[in-house]
């Protein structure tokens, strides 16, 4: 099963590799210490030089679907294919190399291990170099006696700038159909002379031999030429290069022209042999047969000659040599399409011009040697052996190849294609066509070139406002470019097409070539991240935020704009564009948050753009991101973008200055009399110099779960605001807050009573100016000072007793508050009457002063609630209609005033509490 405890490793043939252009190309590939099957799956991808980050699938062992488009027809022709050499080996054959397979390529083996462990693709380099290697040898028929000697030579040369060797070698053709090759001699890359085995011999006495004559020229010597010798002789040349795994691999071979070589045996009287120029022809082409005859005194001697194909005699030549022809091909000769004659006593011609596929088949010569022409009986015939002829249809020389420049190119790239066509030298006409990718239809033309050169375009491609001016050109004699300026989208990708017709002797012959290229929208691959160093920052810091964009194409070679966005702290509903940068630099500024345009500075490096702020205020904190939008190549930077993208958001924050202010916290407590002034001390201990403060003064009442009042406050330009409980006219009258010095602040309480006591505390706020506005960068809160109402040392009697009584709604009520015992006639009495709870905070209803003038907190008790006061020192509360909301505790509170002296303000000297009275509504 390959079961295996080791670690997968995947190995590929090392690079880099150099491979000529046209050539069959493998590169193997194996796997080992993998588990699960013995056999492995293979699959290959390539890296083009244009995208080296992109993989691109080619070719699979298991799933037919993984070649991308642009491999999928070469694949499917097995022009790419994999090989199979054992269950975890296999080789990656590409039968024609083309220019546009240069790249990395990665071989990859799926996992059937329990687990990863190990490698599973391994990579190599391939490069596509020119084909330069070239060989030539002139042509000949050569006759040689046994024993002569033959004298040929070869050039051969090379340019390609990597460092290779050659080897040349003279091979033997011989047999009917010209299907046995022997070597002979060949110089091999090493440098070293091997001689074929029929051969080895006559090398080491020196019959056969090889001398390199300057830098291209290699001369072939074979001397006492036998009978074993006939045949064609044509000279080889490799083109070697060695490998980063130190092997050597051919890379190139060239084959010249063939020599045709007939020998005269001395020990048979009468010897015939047959060869051609070219057996291998195309329709139109000329057939040239050479019949050669072997004899001794071969010029007084008499010989008549037959030419059959297929058996079948075709003409003759009589020992004048005048021509006889065969009813059919006599029809030939008189059109100049065939031509028989004696070239020598020894030599004679076959020549067919334009031949056509009936002149297919094994031609021989036939010779019959008379004693005298005219005599028709012969002393002997000689038959020779067949030369098998193959005639090919026009065209099938012709070599046809389609490539474009780039396969894989982003929308607005220009597409150009090349179209190679060799093998021949009639005049072509070509047709461009181009099917999109997913199309049904009809494949659409998009250009044509005739024979001479008239061009026509597509109706899809007249407009050249859209995809620009098209160019159809003819480089060379068999070379046409065709360039599309500027690709529209994804539908300009595709199949696309190079169909060619050769014209020849009023016939044509049609052969097209295809090639896939895809061609990406702008937004493949399009991505914005921003970072930023520091997402904290001091006031008055400058802080940086980097945008990094990136794609699946050049982003340095099309139009590129970038968008700066904002949402302040606390979000609002969108973003704000600060500014933009446009391809050509000019900036267009936002005109919600202005302040940024003189703080701001905008850098761009390759596809990184940076927006430094300097000097940071807090209307800097808050939330940005760019946004990025891309156009097409070849297009001005005009109307919508051809994509865009908006990268994270990164949230600023502005910290401002630290707060060093520190607020007195001692706890004190202050006793007062009834009547007298007061004042509170808020103290701060220390703080930065050029701060201002907001001072706040809060009540806390006795009750331990009371809610502090804020009394009154002064931000810091010095702007009273009262709390509501202190909104009153007489109540801001009594309570005034001051700023003694830089750091103590006051507040006085005026006559103050036994409703004032409490703990009082202040807040401090400290307040800077920085640049742009006022900032609180901290508070703090001073201890408690308790404030105690203290009375003469006197007291007054009120009823204790708590009572509670029922009431129905809409009637009478009247609470007593009667004060028992004597008091002085030269004091005054108030009173106030309280609704509430001993626990919570309670409420004054009204309250009867010294000076005999009743007041009511709440306007709208003044027409509820009377005060009857039948005798001294009785204060009745008296309701007329009882109301739902009226039920609660009451109780009263009486003081007693005595004047200081004559004219002098009055003090309290003397309070007392009554009892608690429960009121419970009955409804009516």
């Amino acid at each position: 099963t390959g079961l295996s405890t080791g670690q997968r490793v995947v190995t590929v043939q090392k690079g880099p590799l150099y491979r000529v252009k046209g050539s069959h190309v493998m590169l193997w590939c194996k796997v080992s210490g993998y588990q699960g099957p013995a056999e492995q799956n293979f699959q290959w991808s390539i890296y083009l030089p244009s995208a080296p980050e992109r993989e691109v699938q080619i070719v699979s062992t298991v799933d037919p679907s993984f070649p991308y488009a642009i491999y999928t027809q070469r694949v499917r022709s097995r022009g790419i294919y994999v090989e199979r050499v054992q269950g975890d080996a296999v080789l990656l054959h590409i039968t024609e190399l083309q220019d546009r397979d240069a790249g990395v390529y990665e071989c990859h083996t799926p996992n059937t291990d329990e687990r990863y462990f190990g490698s599973y693709s391994a990579k190599t380099n391939l490069s596509v170099i020119a084909d330069t290697l070239s060989a030539s040898m002139v042509p000949q028929v050569l006759t040689r006696a046994e024993g002569e000697a033959v004298e040929l030579t070869c050039e051969v040369s090379k340019s390609t700038t990597q460092h290779t060797h050659l080897s040349v070698g003279w091979y033997r053709l011989q047999g009917a159909g010209e299907s046995h090759v022997e070597e002979v001699l060949t110089l091999s890359k090493d440098f070293v002379l091997r001689p074929g085995p029929s051969y080895a011999q006559r090398f080491l006495v020196g019959d056969v031999r090889l001398n390199k004559v300057g830098n291209t020229t290699y001369k072939f010597f074979l001397g006492g030429v036998q009978p074993s010798d006939r045949g064609q002789l044509y000279c080889e040349a490799a083109e070697w290069i060695e490998d980063p795994d130190e092997t050597w691999k051919d890379i190139s071979r060239k084959q010249t022209g063939r020599t045709s070589l007939a020998v005269m045996s001395q020990g048979r009287d009468l010897s015939v042999d047959i060869a051609a120029a070219e057996s291998s022809l195309s329709e139109g082409d000329t057939l040239q047969l050479n019949c050669v005859v072997g004899a001794q005194k071969s010029s007084s001697r008499h010989f008549q000659v037959l030419w059959l194909l297929n058996r079948v005699e075709v003409a003759r030549v009589d020992p004048h040599g005048v021509l006889i022809l065969e009813e059919e091909y006599e029809e030939r000769a008189k059109l100049g399409k065939l031509r028989a004659f004696k070239q020598s006593n020894t030599v004679y011609v076959l020549t067919i011009y334009e031949v056509g596929l009936k002149d297919n088949g094994i031609y021989h010569c036939s010779v019959s040697e008379v004693k005298a022409p005219g005599d028709f009986h012969s002393i002997q015939t000689n038959l020779s052996s067949g030369i098998q002829v193959a005639v090919k249809p026009i065209g099938y020389r012709t070599r046809l190849s389609v490539s474009a420049s780039t396969p894989q190119v982003v929308a607005g790239d220009a597409l150009t294609f090349l179209c190679e066509v060799q093998g021949t030298t009639n005049p072509v006409s070509v047709r461009w066509w181009h099917l999109p990718p997913q199309h049904l239809g009809p494949r659409v033309l998009v250009a044509t070139m005739e024979q001479d050169g008239t061009l026509s375009l597509g109706s899809v491609y007249r407009d050249g406002g859209t995809r620009g001016s098209l160019r159809l050109e003819k480089a060379s004699s068999g070379t046409f470019t065709l360039v599309i300026p500027n690709t529209l989208d994804e539908s300009d990708g595709g199949q696309y097409g190079c169909e060619v017709t050769e014209w020849s002797r009023g016939q044509s012959w049609t052969k097209e070539r295809e090639t896939a290229v895809t061609v990406s929208s702008m937004a493949l691959g399009l991505h914005a991240t921003l970072r930023s160093r520091i997402v904290t920052v001091r006031y008055g810091q400058s802080f940086e935020l980097d945008c990094q964009v990136s794609a699946g194409y050049a982003l340095e070679k099309v139009p590129v704009s970038v968008g700066w966005l904002f949402q302040p702290s606390p979000p609002t509903s969108h973003y704000h564009k600060l500014v933009q940068v446009l391809p050509n630099g000019t900036m267009n500024w936002g005109t919600a948050q202005p302040h940024f345009q003189g703080k701001a500075q905008l850098m761009k490096a390759a596809a990184s753009f940076r927006l430094h702020i300097h000097n940071s205020v807090a209307a800097n904190e808050g939330t940005y991101q760019c946004e990025v939008e891309v156009w097409r190549r070849n297009a001005l930077p005009q109307g919508q973008p051809a994509a865009t993208t908006r990268s994270n958001a990164v949230g600023i924050k502005v910290v401002l200055p630290e707060s060093k202010l520190q607020v007195a916290t001692k706890e004190s407590t202050v006793e007062i009399v009834g009547g007298a002034d007061t004042t509170i001390e808020c103290r701060i201990m220390f703080t930065q110099n050029n701060s201002q403060f907001a001072v706040t003064w809060y009540l806390v009442r006795s009750s331990a779960d009371a809610t502090p009042l804020q009394i009154v406050r002064a931000d810091y330009s010095s702007v009273l605001e009262y709390g509501s409980e202190f909104s009153l006219p007489a109540q801001k009258s009594r309570f005034l807050s001051q700023r003694v010095s830089s750091n103590v602040f006051w507040l006085q309480i005026l006559s103050a009573d036994s409703s004032d006591e409490g703990r009082y505390y202040c807040v401090v706020e400290e307040w800077l100016w920085l640049v742009d506005g006022w900032y609180k960068l901290g508070e703090g809160t001073s201890g408690r000072t308790t404030l105690e109402f203290k009375l003469p040392e006197h007291e007054l009697q009120l009823e204790k007793t708590n009572h509670s009584i029922s009431v129905r709604e809409g009637k009478e009520m009247t609470l007593h508050c009667l004060l028992q015992g004597a008091r002085l006639p030269t004091t005054r009495l108030s009173a106030t009457w309280f609704r509430g709870e001993e626990s919570s905070h309670v409420r004054p209803l009204l309250t009867f002063h010294h000076d005999g003038t009743i007041k009511y907190p709440q306007d709208s008790l003044a027409g509820r609630l009377h005060l009857r006061c039948p005798a001294t020192g009785d204060f009745s509360l008296m309701l007329p209609s009882v109301e739902e909301s009226d039920a609660g505790v009451y109780f009263c509170e009486v003081q007693e005033w005595q004047q200081q002296s004559e004219g002098k303000s009055w003090a309290p000297r003397a309070l007392a509490r009554s009892g608690y009275t429960q009121l419970t509504t009955i409804p009516p």
